[in-house]
């Protein structure tokens, strides 16, 4: 069975991330969703709330799993412990290129990991977690850019 490991912290997760991940699921019988810990951010949710947004949002679709990336273990040996032969990467443009080519040739020259690189819809190039956020936080309406499951946990939160 062919599989692949869509990495990301997903805080918060928005439809740039689910239309990667849908059509990921084209190309792979099993698509892996891992959920990391970014030591570099402050999150807006938890770990745990980010799984479970996952989980709601990707339940329709057949061949998409939700896992947590542990902290500490290399993107290379998560995908050797899950069985996944490639890494699927969303790009934006040439700015996401440049940074996920790097990670990319040393996922392959770690352990022979594949990246493939799937360019965003023109509807969704654009957003990111971190302007989602942004947005949000200012007041600013973001629900056509996130999926349902991550707009009731916002409206949960600005309770």
């Amino acid at each position: 069975m062919q599989s692949a490991v869509c990495p990301g912290s997903f805080d918060p997760m928005h439809n740039g991330h689910v239309e990667i991940i849908a059509r990921a699921v084209n190309l792979f019988e099993e698509v892996v969703v891992a959920v990391s810990a970014n030591m570099h951010k402050s999150p807006m949710f938890s770990l745990q709330d980010r799984i479970e947004m996952a989980q709601e949002t990707f339940s329709y679709l057949r061949g998409v799993i939700v896992k947590p990336l542990p902290p500490g273990v290399l993107l290379t040996e998560f995908c050797k412990e899950v069985g996944a032969s490639a890494v699927v990467k969303g790009l934006r443009g040439a700015h996401d290129l440049s940074y996920e080519a790097s990670m990319a040739t040393m996922n392959r020259h770690l352990a022979g990991l594949e990246t493939v690189f799937l360019t965003a819809d023109g509807r969704y190039t654009h957003l990111s977690s971190t302007l989602v956020k942004e947005v949000h936080t200012l007041g600013g309406d973001v629900a056509e850019f996130i999926p349902r499951a991550v707009q009731k946990r916002l409206a949960t939160a600005d309770m």
